[in-house]
């Protein structure tokens, strides 16, 4: 294993914190002559077309700012999509060779008024805090950086020196909620990613990635959702996702959007309760599951509500989705009310 695969494999699990795909932005820039900011945050590592030109030079699938001919150095304001604690960063220079940054930091603060001007954020009226001080970056690569500050952040500017372009920007962590914008009574969908949903494991995952089970909005197509490879023995697939918070589920949406010829035939729901528990593929089996959702059939391209049908009215930590015998499952909610803290303790 190389060290980059080393270093990448130290952040599996977490989520992409600034991702266009959950809502990161991009706010300001100091300058983006050759290629646009927005470029960053999109999925991807970017790609290079050699022959393709724009008015001012080279088009670049990336960031990335003129020739600096005075003293300073380029900086790039964004808006985390989720807010939360920042586990590592991806600082990607993917084609950008002879006109990479030598070097780059990071500055964090924590703004949760959405109606501050970009102007504020880029002045000095702004508190930014250093998670990641002055490092080298390598050309036409992956520089992973661990970043050890463990507070809350919701926005970073990335500095790089003195000029140069990056091909995207990943913000590896853990999503933390602003639980006091939800009122105690209020249904919200546990399982969600911007709620802190996490799906921490699967049994196959060949043509559709686990996480996109709990990704905001409707699958843009069928490479959005979760979806295995066809089982030629016995038995069937699942995935397990860590609720957001401890609480009791009263609503469950199997949404099979897009997936046509090869949503699974029928589903089940199991959950249990174990809080602050990090259920992998290993210990999936160790679990005494509990029924949610029976054994119910399918359907192709279909959104299917769950409510009379659940079995289980406890508060949950996890719960396990089971598809017979395979296939593609787009998106997976579970609406419920959050426990009390009397009700977590016991």
């Amino acid at each position: 294993m190389t060290l980059i695969e080393t270093q990448a494999a130290a952040f599996t699990g977490l989520v992409d914190l600034a991702s266009e795909r959950v809502g990161g932005k991009t706010v300001i820039a100091s300058d983006e002559f050759f290629a646009p900011k927005e470029n960053l945050l999109k999925a991807g590592r970017g790609i290079f077309i050699p022959d393709k030109y724009t008015e001012n030079g080279k088009w670049m699938d990336g960031w990335e700012s003129r020739r600096k001919r005075v003293a300073g150095y380029d900086w790039c304001v964004l808006k985390l999509g989720l807010s939360g604690i920042i586990k590592g960063v991806d600082i990607d220079t993917n084609h950008f060779l002879g006109n990479h940054p030598p070097y780059a930091s990071l500055d964090a603060c924590c703004v949760d008024n959405n109606d501050v001007p970009a102007e504020t954020l880029a002045s000095s009226e702004t508190k930014w805090v250093e998670i990641l001080g002055r490092s080298s970056l390598n050309p036409g690569s992956q520089n992973l950086f661990s970043i050890s500050d463990s507070r809350r952040w919701t926005h970073l500017r990335l500095n790089i020196y003195p000029d140069g372009g990056v091909a995207r920007l990943k913000v590896y962590g853990d999503v933390v909620p602003r639980w006091e914008q939800f009122a105690e009574d209020e249904f919200i969908d546990l399982a969600a990613v911007e709620n802190g949903g996490l799906v921490t494991a699967c049994s196959d995952m060949f043509f559709g990635k686990k996480e996109n089970l709990i990704m905001p909005g409707r699958a843009l197509n069928m490479g959005d959702g979760w979806e295995t490879k066809r089982r030629r023995g016995p038995g069937f697939d699942w995935a397990v996702i860590q609720l957001g918070h401890l609480g009791t589920i009263a609503k469950i949406e199997v949404d099979t959007n897009h997936f046509k010829g090869n949503y699974p035939d029928r589903c089940s729901i199991q959950g249990c309760r174990l809080p602050g528990k990090m259920i992998d593929a290993l210990s999936v089996h160790e679990i005494e599951w509990h029924e949610v959702l029976p054994e119910t059939k399918l359907e192709a391209n279909t959104r299917h509500y769950f409510e009379h049908e659940l079995k289980i009215d406890m508060p949950l930590s996890h719960v396990r989705l089971n598809i017979f015998p395979d296939g593609g499952v787009s998106r997976l909610r579970a609406f419920g009310l959050r426990s009390s803290p009397t009700e977590i303790k016991n």
